[in-house]
């Protein structure tokens, strides 16, 4: 990881000091450090800095060979030759201008005796290896093989050539990955932080201000964010503040699409990202190019599973992907968010690798993707891909594994989140996006995120206008999400109309669903009787299909809370009746319901400590999943169940306001709070 060391910064190189003294330090010890990263990383202006400086306090030289350069005939060992050469020529020279004499008279001293680098004709092989590992221990050179991606079996060949001739040189590459070699040592060259914690800028912004000038630092990071700290990116961008604003350049990085910067640069492939990742485009296997192209759909991190499910066709075999997903790995194209083998600590799950692909080779796959007509079959695959993550999460739900369906939607949130947003292609295309809005109804109405839920499920609406029973059941989440959100008008409105689709699909488990929703609207009129009748009808219904709304139990839940003051034993019947009728025991929104309905009851029957207990409980299960349902209300009956146990005051009813009416009596109804995205 880079950071910020207390030493002055190398010329021309900002934030690199760690990995500076880590390069530095191996030079001592390591016959092969090879400097791995992504394209445009600064892997060659590092290695670079590093050798001027170590060759500087050694007194010795580089011997460069840049592989994307165009090599002479004789291929490396040649060109690497006429390097020690050129270099013999100018410590000649500097010998000379350093004698020259400072008066007349003085003698001129005489060409310095011949070095062992031959020149002119290329000779034999095996010669060739020999002089060259002699020049460089008698001159302290060291070899920097600088971009060795187009000739990475080459350069590996030399190398091992040229510590078998003399283990005591020292060489440096750089590559976007690793030459494989015995006692090769590497060193990762990752993109730069832009922020170093709250409120610190990072390496990455202090970069873009350096040619950016004095503006607003929320810009700088915001610029920096978008372009992922990669410093060939970020100084491309600023070369654009030549013909826009900073304001206009933030603007433009944040939006969705490609970014087509050039400018000058000391390297053709480096003019542009486009040309920087055609680069190594060329490089790839026409399965790995395929490969690539595919995974640009995705825009978060992934397993393997889902890049098989949008990479595999007749022409990428589903087997193929995976070994396709570590070439380009190595090839520092795609980058590993989280290695494999890990558990979650919650739910002891054995978690897959996780990838992702940076934004510039996403970019530029894209394009590629695009250009061969194969846009809109990766985009579909990817929309069905995730349907089946949303219905698997929905399965976890309603099982014994509530913690593992929580888990799979943060882990996919990026990849849903598009699913959802980006514009369906057709009628079946927007099917499949409201199919995956309905899925996750546990996810908006038990997690907390309705808000969301509904913008999602309103827009959805209207591109699938087909009465499908998919879009029955839509209906009324975005009907049961809006009486949550006590927006009661809209709410009645949508239950009407999936009424009206579940009578027509005979749907007797839309009916009950319904009914549900309506006990919620009731219980925020203050209808209590209202609010029973409808738990009542949707709690005796026998659910045919368990896996999907809050079905049966957790309408006698809700039903044993709406009845805990006025009527506490028919609310511990309903309570009961919860538990028993339950589909698993890790079932924690359901558990934490029946134990908050437990706690009013318990509290009604002047057990103010057993209800203490059961609220403690409540509140535990409750933030398992994140739920803000009934927190709220917990907490204030916390508060007074504390003051009766502390103080023996019995409870003042006409005081309290109801659960779901939090702020007081005088206070208008507001509705059940909806949880925010707090990041990507």
């Amino acid at each position: 990881m880079t950071a910020r060391a207390d030493r002055p910064p190398l010329p021309g190189v900002v934030g690199r000091a760690v990995e500076h003294e880590l390069v530095s330090g191996l030079l001592g010890s390591a016959p092969l450090v090879t400097l791995t990263g992504a394209a445009g990383v600064g892997k060659s202006v590092l290695a670079r800095a590093v050798l001027e400086e170590h060759t500087a306090r050694h007194d010795g030289t580089v011997l460069r060979v840049g592989c994307w350069d165009g090599l002479p005939e004789g291929g490396l060992t040649a060109a690497l030759l006429r390097a020690a050469d050129s270099a013999r020529r100018d410590t000649t020279a500097a010998l000379v201008r350093r004698a020259a004499p400072s008066r007349v008279g003085e003698p001129v001293p005489g060409p310095a005796e011949p070095t062992e680098a031959p020149t002119g004709r290329a000779p034999a092989d095996d010669t060739a290896i020999a002089a060259l590992a002699a020049h460089c221990r008698r001159s302290r050179a060291t070899v920097l093989l600088d971009d060795c991606d187009p000739l990475r079996d080459e350069c590996a060949q030399l190398v091992h050539r040229l510590l078998r001739a003399d283990p005591t040189l020292r060489i440096v590459a750089t590559a976007r990955g690793a030459l494989g070699l015995p006692g090769e040592r590497t060193v990762a060259i990752a993109a730069l932080p832009v922020t170093l914690g709250e409120g610190i800028a990072g390496p990455a912004v202090e970069l873009l201000a350096a040619r950016a000038g004095a503006a607003t630092p929320e810009l700088l990071v915001a610029v920096c964010q978008a372009l992922e700290g990669s410093p060939l990116a970020i100084a491309l961008a600023a070369q654009q503040l030549d013909r826009m604003s900073l304001p206009q350049l933030a603007a433009q990085v944040g939006s969705d699409g490609p970014l087509f910067y050039s400018g000058p640069a000391a390297t053709v492939r480096h003019t542009s990202l486009y040309a920087a990742q055609a680069a190594g485009y060329a490089l790839c296997s026409p399965l790995d190019r395929r490969v690539w192209a595919r995974l640009s759909v995705l825009p978060g991190d992934f397993d393997p599973w889902l890049a098989g499910c949008v990479c595999s066709s007749c022409d990428v075999p589903a087997a193929a992907v995976e070994g396709a997903l570590e070439r380009l790995l190595a090839a520092s194209v795609v980058e590993r968010v989280r290695d494999a083998g890990g558990r979650q600590e919650d739910t002891g799950t054995v978690l897959p690798p996780r990838y992702r692909l940076p934004r510039a080779a996403r970019d530029f796959g894209r394009t590629q993707l695009r250009e061969a007509g194969e846009e809109a079959a990766a985009l579909r695959r990817f929309r069905q891909a995730c349907a089946a993550l949303a219905a698997e999460a929905q399965i976890a739900w309603q099982g014994p594994h509530q913690q593992v369906a929580v888990r799979l939607v943060e882990d996919e949130q990026a990849n849903l989140d598009a699913a959802l947003t980006r514009p369906p292609q057709d009628a079946e295309d927007a099917l499949g996006a409201l199919e995956i809005a309905v899925s996750l109804w546990f996810h908006w109405a038990a997690c907390g995120f309705r808000r969301e839920g509904r913008a999602h499920l309103d827009r959805l609406l209207l591109l699938s206008r087909d009465d499908t029973a998919l879009r029955a059941r839509a209906l009324w989440l975005a009907g049961y999400l809006a009486a949550q959100e006590h927006a009661l008008g809209a709410a009645e409105a949508l239950l009407d109309e999936a009424w009206s689709a579940a009578v027509m699909h005979a749907d007797s488990d839309g009916l009950a669903r319904i009914a549900h929703a309506h006990g919620v609207l009731a219980l925020y009129r203050g209808n209590t009787a209202a609010a029973v009748a409808c738990l009542e009808e949707a709690a005796r219904h026998r659910s045919r299909d368990p896996w999907f709304g809050p079905g049966p139990a957790h309408s006698w839940a809700l039903l044993a809370v709406a009845l805990s003051s006025p009527e506490p034993e028919r609310a511990r019947d309903a309570a009961r009746r919860a538990w028993e009728s339950r589909h698993s025991d890790g079932d924690f929104w359901l558990y934490s319901t029946v134990l908050y309905a437990c706690a009013a009851t318990e509290r009604a029957h002047g057990e103010p400590a057993a209800a203490l207990r059961a609220c403690h409980a409540a509140l535990a299960a409750k933030k398992l999943i994140g739920d803000p349902l009934f927190i709220a209300g917990a907490h204030d009956l916390l508060t007074g169940l504390r003051r009766e146990v502390r103080g023996g005051e019995p409870p003042d009813h006409d005081e309290e306001a109801p659960w779901w009416r939090p702020g007081g009596p005088d206070v208008p109804p507001q509705p059940f709070s909806s949880r925010l995205r707090t990041g990507p």
